[in-house]
């Protein structure tokens, strides 16, 4: 559910403080974002090059978003600046297409300059993109040139020799070759309506598939997507603020409604014609992921539209035909996950992540698809890949068995897994390099910032990513437990005054499905803290829908999308204050962003006796609304199961004769995931029903908050609301 993953970056967004003076030193708030969480100027995107001498980076300054591109040296522990983009644009300001905007957006992404960066497989070389325009950095001698490319180039790529790089502009296919310049139209006939080699809206937004093309092992023929998107309902965007501007029309599928049609090509590029991938797309619509191994076939693998099968398909990139090498099926949902399949570098099988025995499992396969053995088992407590290394039949990967927590694990032979690292309670992050003689190994604590160290396979550390983040001013107090029969993780944060026996206002902070809040880490609950210290007990209650705890216990909220999160909500709730006797549950409140946004709306609709007031920010309220991928996952599709609509829709409750707690609104105009209308339609339908409540609109706003200002605001309003109110 990635559109709603935005949470994470706006609950522990830019957090509130006391006044100040216009003279006095910025708020506490106003730090938070223009630091972007105490973030800007630590290390991100870190890559190891193949012969593990130099570990590339990106990183801005402490109160910017523009990132630079750094490297630094394994030998010496020295950091040098590789390049800038004021080096580049000579001053100018960057600029983006709407094409562009539109991608970031889907990848959560707010960064500025290079945003990211792509190492070439040999190392020689190093692509960065701005303002639409490639430069290439020769990492001998740091020569840079740019790319003889008009304007507008979307998602380059380098070949997998490294002597062209592909790139989209006009809705087609295109390669340069990187010594002559000589450019070449690889698809033809690209139209808005009928793109080539762009991902879907729905495989940006939903699955997690960013790339449109893919490049061949041998670098001689690309395959890429054609999206038709003639049939697909279109929405008109027209910001209230800027109605000189026009409107922008996005093809948007509504649950229920077509989706647009996807077509996998082979293009050779000594000008043959373009062989097209045939599949039953009728049973199988959705294309979610493309792979092209350096050893092994063209690797498909596709989803039926009710996400409940999913088969992996080989491919004669000759012929286009396919073979099935496996078929997953799960009576809820399939989870995607991109990392996978992931073929060995010789072709000899590749591996596999399923969820069929109750757990994410990571499984070995033969070329043909057929199961070989368990590499990780589900009572690893497995999330994702770091590497495998099969001539030792050694797994690193990330997981653990406490869904707070992540750890860097490793199992050797089939053994029992290990963890790498020492210490805790944490959350790890991992990357190697191809060879697995070096990692990076991200972590961060309830009472430390992130850091990146640079480690070799022996666990001989030789060095720290140099950051320049400014640090927080103080430590949350947040204390993580289990409470209930059931064991719902749940995270309490005090004041910092805290006065035992003293009773207090309790803020929920919700989100409700997939996504997990209750984490070890200093940054997600620097906002809990400051809200506590105005007088609060804040607290995050994980109850079933959310990830980590088993396939049953994320897949109990099908067909209820809004029944079953709320209920554990209140659950856990008082399991909670059971514990903590200052927590006063006369006085409640709930707030989220996204589906945290529309549970909050729900608490204060269904269940006000428990809830006195919400502040709902950039709710879904009416999942007929929402994108095809993400809530057909739930509820199925509203023709198939309407009672599963109407029971989930805010709406439903909004025009009941039942009592309401206080409610606030806030939503971006532009934001262009769930849409302002949303709101519109809540807010309409409580006051023809006589329902008092208040509306923030944050004009020109996206679903993303990125202006420091307007988080600033919007905090303050928030603290407000919850103030006067309880």
């Amino acid at each position: 559910m990635r559109s709603l993953l935005v949470l994470l970056v706006l609950l522990s967004a830019p957090v509130l403080a006391q006044s100040q003076t216009a003279s006095g030193p910025p708020s506490f708030l106003r730090q938070l974002a223009e630091t972007r969480m105490f973030n800007s100027g630590r290390p991100v995107a870190a890559g190891i090059s193949p012969d593990e001498k130099t570990v590339y980076f990106l990183r801005a300054s402490p109160r910017s978003n523009v990132m630079t591109l750094f490297a630094f040296d394994v030998a010496t522990g020295q950091t040098r600046e590789v390049l800038t983009p004021a080096t580049v644009l000579h001053g100018a300001a960057e600029t983006l297409t709407p094409e562009e905007r539109a991608r970031r957006e889907r990848m959560r992404m707010s960064n500025a300059g290079f945003s990211t960066y792509e190492l070439s497989e040999d190392g020689t070389k190093v692509r960065l993109t701005l303002s639409g325009r490639v430069y290439v950095v020769e990492t001998a001698t740091q020569k840079v040139t740019e790319l003889p490319l008009e304007p507008g180039v979307l998602v380059p790529s380098f070949s997998r020799d490294g002597k062209q790089a592909a790139f989209v502009r006009d809705n087609d296919v295109y390669r340069v070759e990187l010594a002559t310049g000589r450019v070449q139209r690889v698809s033809k006939g690209g139209t808005a309506a009928k793109s080539h080699g762009l991902a879907e809206f729905i495989a940006q937004e939903e699955m997690g598939r960013f790339e449109g093309y893919w490049w061949s092992p041998d670098s001689n023929a690309i395959a890429f997507t054609e999206s038709d998107t003639r049939g697909v309902e279109k929405r008109t965007f027209v910001d209230p603020m800027y109605p000189e501007r026009g409107g922008e029309t996005l093809s948007y599928p509504r649950a229920g409604t077509p989706n647009a049609v996807v077509k996998l090509g082979i293009a050779p590029l000594n000008g043959g014609a373009t062989v097209w991938v045939e599949w039953d797309a009728k049973t199988y619509p959705y294309l979610a992921t493309v792979t092209w191994p350096k050893k092994g076939p063209l690797t498909v693998l596709v989803q039926n539209r009710a996400q409940t099968e999913e088969v992996l398909l080989a491919v004669d990139e000759k012929t286009g035909k396919t073979r099935t090498l496996l078929t997953e099926r799960d009576p809820a949902w399939i989870n995607l996950d991109q990392t996978f399949p992931k073929w060995l570098d010789d072709g000899s099988g590749f591996l596999w992540s399923t969820e069929r025995n109750g757990a994410p499992e990571l499984e070995l396969r033969a070329p043909d698809g057929s199961r070989v053995r368990s590499l990780v088992k589900p009572d690893a407590g497995y999330r994702r890949l770091v590497n495998y290394q099969p001539r030792e039949d050694i797994v690193d990967f990330l997981g653990g068995p406490n869904p707070t927590e992540r750890y860097l694990y490793r199992v050797t032979r089939g053994g029992a897994p290990t963890r790498v690292t020492s210490g805790g309670p944490a959350l790890e992050s991992a990357s190697t390099s191809a060879r697995a003689g070096l990692f990076v190994i991200t972590s961060e604590s309830p009472t430390q910032m992130r850091r990146q160290r640079i480690v070799r396979a022996d666990g001989t550390e030789v060095g720290v990513l140099p950051s320049l983040a400014e640090e927080p001013p103080f430590t949350p107090t947040t204390e993580v437990r289990q409470v209930g029969a059931e064991k719902f993780w749940t995270a309490i944060t005090r004041p910092r005054d805290f006065r035992p026996g003293v009773k207090l206002p309790v803020i929920v902070e919700v989100y409700g499905a997939a996504v997990p809040l209750v984490q070890q880490s200093m940054a997600r609950n620097l906002l809990s803290q400051w809200m506590a210290d105005q007088g609060f007990i804040v607290v995050k209650l994980d109850g079933r829908g959310t990830s980590y705890r088993g396939r049953d216990w994320e897949r109990a909220l099908k067909y209820d999308f809004g029944g079953v999160p709320l209920d554990d909500q209140v659950t856990a709730l008082r399991a909670l204050a059971a514990e903590v006797p200052e927590m006063d549950l006369r006085r409640v409140g709930i707030t989220g962003w996204s589906h945290g946004g529309y549970m909050s709306a729900m608490a204060v609709l269904k269940r006000a006796e428990v809830f006195k007031a919400a502040v709902a920010g950039a709710p879904v309220v009416d999942w007929r609304d929402y994108d095809t991928h993400c809530t057909e996952r739930f509820l199925g599709t509203p023709q198939e199961h309407p009672e599963a609509y109407e029971k989930a829709s805010l709406l439903t409750y909004a025009k009941q004769d039942t009592p309401m707690g206080k409610l606030l609104l806030i939503h971006g105009t532009n934001d262009d995931n769930v849409f302002f209308l949303h709101s519109l339609k809540l807010s309409d339908a409580l006051f023809q029903a006589g329902k008092a409540h208040e509306l923030l609109p944050l004009a020109g706003s996206s679903h993303m908050l990125s202006n420091p200002a307007v988080s600033e605001r919007q905090w303050q309003r928030v603290m407000r609301f919850f103030q006067d109110n309880l």
